[in-house]
């Protein structure tokens, strides 16, 4: 098949079973590689349109598309929102009885499903395997592919056998897909899944539509009402979450957000398991307003119009925060992320990381929760410090977080900057922050004896400067990426490329003076979408989420599976009149078009009589 006839195809699916006009970036030339047979690696932040890079292959290639997937709530959500678009597949995992899992083995065996998605430890169980050798397989797919890593955020070592499959399938292409790995996770991916020459392709992190929001936490939940109140002026009926650290702290602000009238609920993996699914399910089908929930309400979550998300607690790490923050906004609307940060979550975090046995895995670990407490503090764009952390060079500050909208006091930092720079360098990139600032402001300690460190061109040129100004200087040069933490090895500040034209003068840069107490953000709450229709469109919107519903209800599936919020308020933007009118609109395809058109089409004509 030539590259031309597997876009043409692609092209084709991608309108008719998925209602959308053109690719995101990336996804293109992904799915060129893994129609031909080429092994990948995707690195894409959430929402950004994983998925079809392997389902659209899985539609063109022969056989069945395998899909692995750590947990069962996604599973099940993937292939509702599959089936609704006239896809056929099915998942087989520990949920399924005896009776519905001999159903879904004789499916793949009669050659009757397009994907089927599967546990790890379903997928490696040897006679699992031994059937799937009997069969054309069309790729296998690796999702949330960190988990196999031990720097990875979430390992998993029911992940870490995965590399056998590349061995038992050696024509079968494959392809591992992540949201979040910085450089140490994708090195450990790529050995570990054993991949043949894979293609790399890394799309940008940044998610323009979240606007990120850090606040000092003083009164935590007067806070956190505050947030909510100004975001839904004339609703309660956004969706939302609210992730904090401890089961007790989930179950009290729960019960405080049902008091203050919102329509919200707790989930914890305290709570048995039949609580969690239901919890789960009314989210998803928008029966619930906002959950409250620890990390475990994790990556099940594939609902596109969730508005917002609040760290009420700080996260563990970046990875974590920048997946759960990207639950929100998945359909390219409007959305907001709010962490309140306090030192006391600091000493909680950095107890719990204490008590991981493993010496290596806990030195990680403190790393990866520094770099967090760092992006707490930063002075700097903090788009710019997720994006640099992910490898993604940018300076340029992106207008929508706290510090764009309300920025400290800059200074000119080139000199400054210079001076860390050297430091660096003349330490031939072999220390970490500590021993940097030591040598800078000068220090006479036994460690900088020793290493004669005190001998350098650059030993006490930074003296004006305090320790804790120096961090927070450093600090800004790493989230700007000029600098790089190298965990791998130890934490030693490395130059980037970006690092030799400031070094030589050839780049003018501010730096934001450092300040001692973290200050409060006089600009909360984001516009919802529904807010930029005209009082007569956002009628037409509000009818059209209860038909939505409606419909929703009575096929038992989210409401998102029926139409996107997107899909929404381009309906009563473009008001279409007919099946061509509706089938411009993006994510209505043939599928849904026959399954759900007539209804909004007789909705949307009554609106305009």
């Amino acid at each position: 098949m030539t590259h031309f006839s597997i876009q043409t195809q692609a092209l084709q699916l991608l309108k008719s079973v998925y209602g959308y006009d053109e690719f995101r970036p990336q996804q293109a030339s992904i799915i060129d590689d893994v129609v031909s047979g080429q092994d990948c690696f995707v690195l894409m932040p959430t929402g950004g349109g994983k998925s079809l890079c392997y389902q659209i292959p899985a539609l063109i290639r022969p056989g069945t598309a395998v899909v692995v997937s750590p947990l069962i709530a996604l599973m099940q959500d993937q292939v509702t929102a599959l089936k609704a678009n006239g896809v056929s597949a099915a998942y087989y995992n520990s949920s399924l009885d005896y009776e519905a899992a001999d159903q879904v083995m004789m499916q793949l065996h009669n050659g009757q499903l397009d994907l089927l998605y599967v546990s790890p430890e379903r997928l490696l169980n040897t006679h699992f395997l031994q059937t799937l050798q009997s069969l054309p397989i069309a790729l296998f797919a690796i999702d949330e592919a960190h988990c196999i890593s031990q720097w990875g955020h979430d390992f998993r070592p029911e992940y870490a056998q995965m590399g056998r499959l590349r061995d038992l399938f050696p024509s079968v292409p494959f392809i591992a897909l992540t949201a979040t790995a910085d450089h140490a996770t994708r090195h450990d991916i790529l050995q570990r899944l054993h991949l043949h020459q894979p293609q790399i392709h890394v799309s940008s992190f940044d998610r323009p539509n979240i606007r990120y929001t850090v606040l000092e936490k003083r009164q935590p939940m007067k806070q956190l009402l505050a947030f909510l109140e100004q975001r839904e002026q004339e609703t309660r009926k956004e969706s939302g979450i609210v992730y904090a650290l401890s089961r007790k702290r989930v179950e009290e602000v729960a019960q405080k957000l049902i008091d203050e009238g919102y329509n919200a609920k707790a989930y914890h993996a305290g709570l048995p398991g039949e609580i969690r699914q239901k919890v789960h399910h009314q989210f998803l089908r928008d029966e619930v307003d906002v959950v409250v929930a620890t990390v475990a309400f994790g990556m099940g979550i594939d609902k596109s119009n969730v508005r917002f998300v609040v760290h009420y607690d700080l996260p563990k790490n970046i990875e974590g925060y920048y997946q759960e923050t990207g639950r929100a906004g998945r359909d390219g609307l409007e959305s907001e992320a709010l962490l309140l940060f306090g030192m006391q979550d600091v000493a909680t975090a950095k107890h719990f990381v204490e008590q991981v046995a493993n010496e290596e895995q806990r030195r990680i670990e403190n790393f990866k929760l520094s770099s967090m407490v760092a992006f707490a503090e930063s002075q700097t764009c903090r788009r710019n410090v997720l994006l640099n952390y992910f490898g993604e060079a940018s300076q340029k500050p992106c207008g929508n977080c706290d510090v764009c909208l309300n920025p400290p006091t800059l200074f000119d930092g080139k000199l400054a900057a210079q001076k860390a720079l050297s430091c660096v360098y003349r330490l031939d990139q072999g220390f970490g922050v500590r021993h940097v600032i030591d040598v800078l402001r000068g220090a006479d300690n036994e460690r900088i004896r020793s290493s004669g460190h005190q001998q350098l061109s650059t030993y006490g040129i930074g003296k004006e400067y305090s320790v804790d100004e120096w961090s927070s200087l450093i600090r800004q040069l790493i989230h700007l990426g000029y600098l790089f933490q190298d965990v791998q090895h130890f934490s030693v500040l490395r130059l980037t490329e970006s690092a030799g034209p400031l070094l030589k003068g050839k780049v003018e840069l501010q730096l934001a003076l450092p300040k001692k107490v973290l200050s409060k953000t006089g600009r909360l709450g984001g516009k919802s979408p529904r807010d930029k229709l005209s009082d007569a469109d956002r009628d037409l919107f509000e009818a059209l989420r209860t038909l939505r519903k409606e419909i929703a209800e009575s096929e038992e599936v989210p409401a998102y599976v029926v139409f996107g919020d997107a899909a929404l308020v381009e309906m009563a933007t473009h008001k279409p009149q007919d099946d061509t009118e509706l089938l411009k609109i993006s994510g209505v395809g043939e599928s849904k078009l026959a399954r759900y058109g007539f209804e909004f089409l007789t909705l949307l004509r009554h609106h305009l009589k």
